[in-house]
């Protein structure tokens, strides 16, 4: 899931390149993200992850916010019940999120992260009032098709293969929850900063993660232990990453490079887990990317142009 950048910027016209590189560098580092969280999933639970995710990301986002000048200024709010219903819906798609991470193949994960914008369209249809073309909407029909396809290696075999059913189930159930969490972040960008937005996203998340400690946590030491804190700094990082991008280029422009994180999962599956995905699943996952780009891209499709409409990576 992408959370609001941490600084609001216009685009600086001057630098195109250098954002996209930046956006290039972001969408490397959540993807790097994903393969810490998967890594440490084989030992740690997912609200062991969760804290640690959110916890070490406070760190660069608190430092990156300090050079900006504007911490502890950020920690002000207006509006401290909409950063709980924003922070709520957004910490329940990162749970989801890791789930997701921790049954399916990155690829296949990667690729279920893409319907959240197809999820969007009746959200914002019903909550924003926004009114799609039929373009956009026959898309996020082709995008659930797609997910049909993924499904299908499920139920090869005798019995259905259920942790890629949950993988799946818990994908989808990120897709909504974003979803409900882009909302929020509409409603709240009217009169709260991207960095505030962003600050008690973390803070909330963390909290929430730690709360599960009860419930049984790994004694994590050694290569997990990295894996943990390397999902936060990841994830940290990649988020000041896409702000600068944002500094300097247009969502417009940089919104395209947003789709090579297929190709991180894909090598990153393949390099590290000797994995590669079914054809079927493999052209599922190529339908449901085909159908967000569509849907990113349609001339009839007018959502507000911000960085909170984006895809949202945890």
């Amino acid at each position: 899931m992408t959370t609001p950048p941490l600084a609001e910027h216009a685009p600086d016209s001057a630098g195109p390149l250098a954002g996209i590189a930046l956006r290039l560098a972001a969408t490397g580092l959540f993807a790097c993200m994903s393969l810490c969280v998967r890594l440490a999933s084989f030992e740690a639970p997912v609200g062991q992850i969760v804290f640690w995710r959110s916890a070490v990301a406070l760190v660069p986002i608190v430092i990156y916010l300090m050079i900006l000048g504007r911490f502890p200024a950020a920690l002000a709010t207006r509006n401290p019940l909409g950063h709980l219903r924003r922070s709520a819906f957004g910490c329940a798609a990162m749970f989801f999120s890791f789930l997701c991470l921790a049954s399916l193949p990155l690829a296949l994960a990667t690729a279920l992260g893409f319907l959240a914008p197809l999820v969007a369209i009746p959200f914002a249809m019903i909550f924003l009032k926004e009114r799609p073309a039929p373009l956009v909407i026959g898309a996020a029909g082709l995008g659930f098709a797609g997910i049909g396809l993924m499904l299908a290696p499920a139920f090869n075999g005798p019995a259905p293969d259920i942790t890629t059913l949950v993988g799946i189930a818990a994908g989808l159930a990120c897709a909504i929850t974003t979803a409900s969490a882009k909302v929020e972040i509409k409603r709240l960008t009217a009169s709260e900063p991207a960095g505030t937005i962003a600050f008690y996203f973390a803070l909330v998340c963390a909290l929430a993660g730690l709360a599960t400690a009860p419930f049984g946590w790994s004694d994590a030491s050694g290569t997990t232990l990295l894996w943990l804190a390397g999902a936060g700094l990841c994830g940290g990082l990649a988020h000041i990453a896409m702000t600068e991008a944002l500094a300097r280029a247009p969502v417009s422009t940089l919104a395209p490079f947003e789709y090579t994180a297929m190709i991180w999962a894909m090598g990153f599956d393949l390099a590290v887990f000797a994995l590669v995905p079914s054809p079927l699943g493999l052209a599922g996952a190529a339908v449901v990317v085909a159908a967000a780009a569509l849907i990113a891209f349609a001339p009839g499709w007018r959502p507000a142009r911000t960085p909170a409409t984006q895809r949202m990576t945890p």
